[in-house]
């Protein structure tokens, strides 16, 4: 049986309607509250983005945790990745991170690492959903949980960020642009790179509850493009709402997606003596990355799409480095989680290592054209009907060994992803326009 609330990364949807109301959440605080607490560990970190509706989530989700007796520690706006850090240091048995990650302001989410900043495992989400569907109790007014303030989270995350590279590491000279998506690493990224030498130029750095995300950050790079030839500056970074994820401009303005970042700090460690077979992708990740990493003598494992299914992947092949092409990068060898700031971190340690230039690094990769196109959907999705599976027999015969095509509902947005990819461009985008049509009309009928 299906889980009822969880997604691939937590629960989302639109703020005001069922499951993401003040209701459900108070409720689902204390479910958590009581599936995770334990001996010794009683204590819930919370953080959240910059959205408007934290405000309400972040309470109701407090009131619920100390209804079931749960102590709680108030982060405020803080990355999905420094509450993951937190939750480790604080010695939390859980932290709650509320957040729609890359969506607009009025969705919202909430997602979960375990007590090891790590996401919950299946059976932990089903305990929650099973509690969820129970009345709610209050424990006696003596065991009632505290919550208090962390005044200090932003400094001890941005120290834990820099630690991360080298302790010599000096981005003295360097000229960067960072665009903080009016999100959560807006007084956190550019204070990491500013502490370590650079010059930086922020931007979209002033939230205000609605413009997360609003035509800036890792999935809007045109403003971050214009702003680093404008500035004629060395790169530029860009982060999605709650900083998971990292695109880089290089100085000629051409953007490097998370494959190729993957690859440029792959190609570094191994530079550097690490020893590890494979990396780990997505059924996402393009085949020039695939045959990059071919040439390095590794192999590219590919899992689910979403970055809890990379890390699984990880821990089951004991490897450290894995990531998908939206910018979620994973570097088991720093850190517990997908890192938006420490991935950028270590792309410009690369540089620093080789004294190239981002647009040199990116060279010994080679990407294959890769369209996707998103069709919108409601109800049940049934991607095994004759149109579409005929469709893509017929693409797969004429693209043969050189592409691929997949099809895939998000899990996080009521869209199926249609993903055509192969040697040239032209052909690519008349096959994924043609596969899109098919899909929207034989879903619609």
């Amino acid at each position: 049986m299906g889980k009822r609330y969880f997604g691939t990364d937590g629960i989302r949807g639109r703020v005001g309607e069922h499951p993401i109301t003040a209701e459900f959440v108070l409720k689902l605080g204390w479910a958590v509250g009581r599936a995770l607490q334990t001996r010794g560990f009683n204590k819930v970190v919370i953080g959240k983005d910059t959205r408007i509706s934290g405000y309400m989530f972040e309470s109701a989700l407090e009131a619920g945790l100390s209804a079931a007796g749960v102590n709680v520690a108030l982060l405020g706006p803080m990355p999905t990745p420094g509450i993951a850090y937190l939750t480790r240091t604080l010695h939390a048995c859980a932290g709650i991170v509320v957040s729609a990650s890359h969506n607009p302001y009025y969705d919202n989410g909430i997602k979960f690492f375990s007590r090891d900043g790590q996401k919950l495992p299946d059976a932990v989400e089903t305990r929650i959903e099973d509690l969820i569907e129970q009345p709610l109790t209050t424990v006696e007014p003596d065991a009632l949980g505290k919550a208090e303030r962390i005044v200090d989270a932003a400094g001890r995350y941005i120290e834990f960020c820099k630690s991360t590279v080298p302790a010599y590491t000096s981005l003295a000279g360097m000229k960067i642009v960072v665009d903080c998506a009016n999100g959560a690493t807006y007084h956190i990224a550019p204070d990491v790179f500013d502490e370590l030498g650079a010059t930086v130029i922020p931007l979209s750095a002033t939230p205000n509850g609605l413009n997360i995300n609003l035509d800036c950050g890792s999935t809007r790079p045109a403003n971050l493009r214009a702003a680093v030839l404008e500035q004629n500056a060395d790169l530029g970074i860009a982060f999605d709402g709650d900083g998971d994820r990292v695109i880089m401009v290089d100085q000629r303005g051409e953007v490097l997606d998370g494959d190729e970042l993957l690859f440029i700090i792959t190609r570094d460690r191994l530079r550097s003596g690490s020893r590890f077979g494979a990396v780990v992708g997505t059924l996402m990740s393009n085949l020039g990355l695939e045959l990059a990493l071919r040439a390095l003598g590794l192999d590219l494992l590919r899992a689910k799409v979403g970055d809890r299914y990379v890390m699984e992947r990880l821990l089951a092949e004991n490897l450290i480095l894995g990531g998908e092409n939206s910018g979620h990068i994973i570097c088991l060898d720093r850190t517990t989680t997908g890192d938006g700031i420490v991935s950028a971190l270590q792309v410009l340690a690369a540089m620093l290592h080789t004294g190239r230039s981002l647009h040199e690094l990116k060279a010994g990769m080679s990407k294959y054209p890769q369209i996707m196109i998103n069709v919108s959907v409601t109800g049940e999705v049934d991607l095994h009907r004759p149109p579409i599976v005929e469709a893509i027999r017929a693409i797969e015969a004429q693209l043969g060994d050189t592409g691929r095509v997949l099809l895939r509902p998000s899990g996080t947005e009521p869209v199926v992803r249609v993903m055509v990819e192969g040697a040239d461009t032209s052909t690519v985008e008349r096959h994924a326009r043609e596969l899109a049509g098919i899909v929207r009309d034989t879903l619609s009928a």
